[in-house]
């Protein structure tokens, strides 16, 4: 984890990448958006996984890489969005952050296969969201997991 610039203050930097995750949820629960919200979006979810990794932990980060994964994902750019999804994964196995973390690695891995085209890629990560996630040990987080696995099957049988 990089260390605040020194005349950052901390608790500063930790404020302002909670708000700037805040803000990109805000962002991607609007029904629609602008061309200039999608883009303060990507810029946000940026800005935020930025700041974390100065004040941060492991946690934090990983899933400061997921929200980009799922940003990209909700503006069809596969590219970026299997890249931060891979980096969320990689965390999640690599630092076993538990099954909440791990099953929504998997989420967003088949959200990234899906705006990728990789049909086969997507259903392959929401048996492992779904499997995982049943170890989750709070009820509404499983209901929350479920909930994104259904919009994801959603956009499945759209295409």
């Amino acid at each position: 984890m990089a260390e605040p610039h020194e005349d950052n203050d901390h608790d500063a930097v930790r404020t302002l990448a909670a708000s700037l995750f805040n803000r990109t949820w805000d962002l991607l629960e609007l029904d629609s958006r602008t061309t200039e919200q999608d883009e303060e979006m990507v810029h946000a979810a940026h800005a935020s996984r930025h700041h974390w990794g100065q004040v941060g932990e492991p946690i934090n980060l990983a899933r400061g890489d997921w929200q980009i994964a799922r940003v990209y994902a909700e503006l069809g750019r596969g590219e970026p969005a299997l890249h931060h999804a891979r980096r969320y994964l990689e965390c999640c196995e690599a630092d076993e952050h538990g099954p909440f973390d791990l099953a929504f690695a998997h989420e967003g891995m088949a959200r990234a296969r899906l705006v990728s085209g990789d049909q086969a890629g997507c259903e392959h990560h929401l048996n492992l969201a779904m499997d995982i996630g049943a170890k989750i040990p709070k009820a509404e987080d499983r209901a929350w997991l479920q909930t994104n696995l259904n919009q994801i099957r959603k956009r499945l049988q759209e295409r």
